[in-house]
């Protein structure tokens, strides 16, 4: 039996017990680029690398305001992004019309999971071939969600998809215990530094960008001339880190 026997519908099974077309999507996710979210007590912040198809071209916009108080960021197929972005602006919107207050962050992203469920079970529509990383501040406190298009979801305090995603997850391990009384800058600044290791050439304020929410603090995209502050910490940092590299090397030739 051969795995393209039962990867022409996803609504077949193999027997395995796997659906290969949610499996095709999931990868589609793993191919977009990095994408990475973390969160203190006050604050959620997003970061993410963006593509360009040619040095002619613009980078592909990553990150977007669902609300004020919460935003996405997306790895996989920005097409089908945006078409779940739409859904979860039309859904806070309906929100506020009825109840005149924001929709809490887990209640929506719990929804859109549900949406996402919907097309691994239908054969008139393919799965979404994108994953989302979803931040948000409510009356909880703030929030950090994975969505895939299984239709799974799950809460971090921070977490990395898209290619390359393991350096990034490796790095945020390494300090998540310190980001609980974090401020927002220093927020800022660990989350470009775990871009770096996940991105195929240079971080510059051209080909990344930053997010944030917070307490009393609404949802803002920081891009261009607005992210060049951060920047030059992480490549300052950069720079020290080669300078302690060089004087070990020295410290070993004159040792030797």
């Amino acid at each position: 039996m051969f795995r393209n026997d039962y990867d022409t519908d996803v609504t077949t099974f193999s027997p395995a017990g796997r659906i290969h077309q949610v499996e095709y999507a999931i990868a589609a996710v793993k191919q977009g680029s990095a994408c990475v979210a973390l969160k203190s007590e006050d604050y959620a912040v997003l970061a993410c690398v963006m593509r360009k198809e040619s040095e002619l071209g613009s980078h592909q916009e990553k990150l977007f305001k669902v609300d004020s108080h919460m935003g996405i960021g997306i790895s996989g197929l920005i097409a089908d992004g945006r078409v779940l972005c739409k859904y979860l602006r039309t859904e806070c919107l309906q929100h506020k019309f009825v109840f005149e207050s924001p929709i809490q962050v887990g209640r929506l992203v719990k929804q859109l999971s549900d949406k996402s469920q919907k097309f691994t079970q239908t054969s008139e529509k393919r799965p979404y071939g994108v994953g989302l990383l979803v931040i948000g501040y409510d009356a909880t406190g703030s929030h950090v969600y994975e969505t895939v298009p299984s239709g799974n979801y799950f809460e971090y305090i921070a977490q990395a998809m898209g290619k390359r995603s393991q350096s990034a997850r490796t790095y945020l391990e390494k300090y998540f215990k310190e980001f609980k009384s974090m401020e927002l800058g220093n927020l800022i600044e660990h989350a470009l530094k775990s871009l770096k290791g996940a991105s195929e050439e240079p971080l510059t304020k051209a080909n990344c960008a930053v997010a944030y929410v917070g307490k009393n603090t609404p949802f803002t995209i920081l891009a261009d001339e607005k992210i060049a502050p951060y920047m030059s910490i992480v490549e300052d940092d950069k720079k020290e880190g080669a300078k302690e590299e060089g004087a070990k090397d020295e410290e070993m030739k004159a040792s030797g």
